[in-house]
């Protein structure tokens, strides 16, 4: 049982020995709380995160698709204008998000969801040089 109706999302997961799937851990992979498991018309918010990520109209940026990943892969550290740096996820829990190559740059442009909120960010190879586009509260 997935809680996001992808039988073959845990099967090609790195870290499903840790976390045991959707069954194992109830919902709550490491220790955190998953997007999937906390809305139960899962592929219907994920339609709508498309179409409200499309709608910004960022130049460069069309999503065709969003994957559930863990705040681990995806929490990068941005600086801010002050001079400190924030991150704004949370490790343990399991996002909406994708990355998507920016045309005619080095960059890419990542995007990460829930049902709470959508941030946009750019950044290099690796996460290089985050910068944060647009995060919106929903």
């Amino acid at each position: 049982m997935t809680y996001c109706g992808d039988t073959e999302c845990c099967k090609s997961c790195g870290r499903f020995a840790e976390c045991g799937g959707c069954e194992k851990c109830a919902g709550h992979p490491f220790g955190g709380n998953c997007v999937a498991e906390r809305n139960e018309d899962f592929p219907e918010l994920k339609r709508r995160l498309i179409e409200e990520i499309n709608a910004l109209e960022i130049d460069g940026l069309r999503v065709d698709d969003l994957n559930l990943l863990t705040g681990a892969y995806v929490n990068l550290t941005y600086p801010l204008a002050n001079g400190t740096t924030v991150r704004f996820l949370k490790d343990k829990d399991i996002y909406l998000g994708n990355q998507i190559e920016r045309p005619g740059s080095e960059r890419c442009y990542g995007v990460v969801a829930d049902e709470t909120f959508i941030l946009v960010c750019e950044y290099g190879c690796n996460g290089a040089e985050p910068e944060i586009v647009l995060y919106k509260r929903r």
